[in-house]
């Protein structure tokens, strides 16, 4: 560990962070858009998300796996580079064809970033604050989710959507100069001759625990929140409002998990999951109180993903932490796909009144679960 972390490194980590996440979603909220500027159906279109998702999916741990032994921060750089240039052949592309490859090659990045960025910010900060870089990196994601993709949409509808992605562009470059001036160099491990290997690193004590909670998590999470609109339009509510109450509750649970993760990272990851499990109930005994319960969800979602890379991290230690959560990144995507599947499948054949309740079902699962994740070393004391 340096013995100086610069002020802005862990800053720098957040912001590549809410990058990584404007790039892969921000054609979601420029769907229509892209959709008469490309010519192409908004189905098709939505695949330029897809595309990304799958890329990111495969990608995370082959590249990982490959680039471990590489000092970290030119990997780091060359990432949100690449990046910036993918954003900007998104802005200037006139085909389908070529957007789409921009697209997959951002997304094979963006698995090689979040890999990355949780095993880097551990090992730039002192042992007792791990669980807290963690948390403030995590946070790129929430401001990305809550204000990023609103604003970056808010600009499209002004100046168009091209315009959007080229300032985005700018955006990755100025992020790479910043990290490269901010953010201390590390060097990749070279041991080869004891360097675990995948299957290794799968097997440590407490990791395929915790990969098996976050998929667990992600699936009920999503099952719900994929459909929220069609479930507040059963309700009579609003889906504007719902998301913004939920966007920020996930602001407040980065910044409480942020003041607990190192010193009992068990009980907060035991309430937020109490809270998520409540939450679903809620939504599906009292769907006129789904402000109250997008209050209560956000709050735990915004707390579970720093929860579990502190867990995952307690499990695999920051040496191993890149390929660690190369997998978390893995089963963190397809939780997300799975869940989507799942709730569209309920919509389908039971309609959004049963979606808390298929939800709450999965996270029921949670329950056998968490008993059996240990820390073995907290992230406070993990060296």
């Amino acid at each position: 560990m340096p013995a100086r972390t610069p002020l802005g490194a862990l800053p720098a980590l957040f912001s590549a962070a809410f990058t990584a996440v404007m790039t892969e979603l921000l054609p979601a909220g420029l769907l229509p858009h892209i959709s008469h500027d490309l010519h192409t159906s908004p189905a098709a279109t939505g695949h330029l998300v897809t595309g990304y998702a799958i890329t990111s999916c495969a990608a995370a741990i082959p590249i990982t796996a490959a680039l471990r032994s590489l000092p970290r921060r030119p990997v780091l750089l060359t990432t949100l580079a690449g990046f910036a240039a993918c954003n900007l052949i998104t802005a200037l592309s006139d085909t389908y064809a070529l957007t789409f490859a921009a697209r997959l090659l951002a997304g094979a990045l963006g698995g090689t970033l979040w890999a990355m960025l949780v095993g880097y910010a551990t090992r730039i900060v002192a042992p007792t604050h791990r669980g807290r870089a963690i948390a403030i990196v995590s946070a790129g994601i929430t401001i990305a989710l809550c204000a990023g993709i609103p604003a970056g949409t808010a600009l499209a509808d002004l100046y168009g959507w091209r315009a959007t992605f080229a300032a985005l562009a700018v955006l990755s470059l100025l992020i790479t100069a910043w990290t490269r001036w901010q953010v201390p160099p590390l060097p990749g491990d070279q041991t080869t001759s004891h360097r675990p290997s995948l299957r290794q690193v799968s097997h440590l004590p407490g990791i395929r625990r915790v990969l098996t909670l976050t998929a667990v998590v992600l699936l009920g999470h999503q099952t719900m929140y994929t459909y929220i609109a069609p479930y507040t339009q059963h309700t009579g509510g609003r889906t504007d409002l719902t998301l913004l109450v939920f966007g920020l509750a996930t602001v407040a649970g980065i910044l409480i998990t942020g003041a607990l993760v190192d010193h009992h990272p068990r009980a907060a990851l035991t309430t937020a999951l109490v809270l998520l499990t409540a939450a679903m109930l809620t939504l599906a005994l009292t769907p006129a109180a789904v402000l109250i319960a997008a209050a209560v969800w956000g709050t735990a979602f915004g707390a579970a993903p720093t929860l579990l890379q502190a867990a995952l991290v307690s499990a695999s230690g920051p040496r191993h932490a890149d390929l660690a959560t190369a997998m978390q990144t893995t089963v963190y995507n397809l939780g997300i796909a799975a869940g989507s599947l799942t709730g569209g499948l309920v919509l389908d054949h039971a309609g959004p009144a049963a979606l808390p309740w298929a939800a709450l079902a999965i996270l029921a699962l949670t329950w056998r679960i968490l008993p059996t994740v240990t820390y073995t070393r907290s992230p406070a004391a993990t060296t």
